[in-house]
């Protein structure tokens, strides 16, 4: 059986995931980890019984025996690391988002060109059941044209602090940070139409909101209430080319009565709503239907999402497919994120090449 030798870069919260998805593959040996924090990286090797620990990835990357990288870093090293990687002969993993900037998505791009290597963008929500089962229906016609669609990813309290509100290193808040997981699945289930504009706001009103008690919520491990230097909340409508539009608002914090997370499409033969639970909407003898399809998962689940996510790229590395989150769909979906931010700053709509 064939095996890949695989190391992970960057041993922070989400490293845990793709370490357990990689552990739970036979094809997989995890032959090393990376940090800059040494004995969180050696607390993963232990946990997941990964010989070689390294605290610079270029030592990493160096070893002739690893196959493939996952890199799970702050956002404003992807593009280096990947870039890196890809030029050691390394297939990649590039969590979402694929970078910081249009420039850096284009150099990776270009790097992957040259490389032939595989680079899977990590957009977790394209592996969901829920999305599996649905793309069918799509790709048959059930939806029709499908010509708009709509997502809210609101939380009331939910800034994670640390170097999420840390705009150098982030690249910004809730909008790159879970703006991007909704953006992209609608964005993939429309079939990826090319943008034409963007109009977009960012507010930075609430801050970090440390005064408020009694609620629990994710806290990076470098936490710190005073430092937040990105977003509380944003908003866009996305125009495509073919007539299509997405609106979109998410946030970290939101004076709102609960979190939020919706995910509508709508054609002109039928609608569905992706999130919070799948259900079709069609219409047949002049009635409308509600249809609920009978699956375990009728909303995302992260652990299978990232085991459906690793094994693909796992198969894609070993030449068996292709992957469907490639570098091209990253650097688009980083201009729109990007065109967002500019169309906030500069107060007007913004228009893609």
């Amino acid at each position: 059986m064939k095996q890949l030798n695989v190391g992970v870069v960057g041993a922070g919260s989400i490293s845990a995931m793709h370490l357990g998805a990689y552990k739970n593959n036979k094809m997989v040996k995890i032959s090393a980890v990376c940090d800059l924090n040494e004995q969180r990286a050696r607390q993963k090797a232990a946990e997941y019984d990964i010989p070689d620990v390294y605290t610079d990835y270029n030592d990493l990357l160096a070893d002739e025996m690893i196959d493939a990288v996952s890199i799970c870093t702050w956002n404003n090293s992807h593009a280096e690391i990947a870039i890196a990687a890809l030029e050691a002969g390394k297939h990649v993993l590039v969590e979402k988002p694929l970078c910081q900037t249009v420039a850096e998505a284009e150099q990776i791009e270009a790097a992957v060109h040259r490389s032939e290597q595989v680079l899977q963008v990590g957009f977790v929500r394209r592996f969901g059941t829920n999305v599996n089962v649905l793309k069918k229906f799509i790709d048959a016609g059930d939806l029709g044209d499908i010509y708009y669609a709509k997502t809210s990813c609101l939380r009331r309290l939910g800034n994670p602090g640390g170097w999420f509100a840390d705009r150098e290193r982030s690249g910004g808040g809730p909008l790159i940070d879970v703006g991007v997981h909704v953006i992209d699945l609608c964005w993939y289930l429309m079939g990826k139409p090319k943008v034409k504009s963007v109009s977009g706001n960012t507010y930075k009103k609430l801050g970090n909101r440390k005064n408020v008690e009694n609620l629990s919520y994710y806290k990076a491990a470098d936490y710190d209430p005073d430092l937040n230097t990105v977003e509380d909340m944003a908003n866009a409508v996305i125009r495509f080319e073919n007539g299509a539009s997405l609106v979109v608002d998410v946030s970290f914090t939101l004076h709102a009565k609960e979190d939020e997370l919706t995910v509508k499409l709508y054609g002109d033969k039928g609608g569905v709503e992706v999130e919070p639970q799948l259900l079709l909407v069609s219409e047949k003898h002049d009635t409308i239907l509600n249809a609920v399809p009978q699956i375990d998962d009728l909303s995302f689940d992260f652990e299978n999402g990232f085991q459906s996510e690793i094994d693909h790229f796992v198969h894609c590395c070993l030449g068996e497919q292709k992957t469907i989150a490639p570098v091209e769909d990253g650097v688009e979906i980083m201009k729109i994120l990007c065109a967002i931010y500019e169309s906030s700053e500069k107060e007007q709509e913004i228009y893609l090449n």
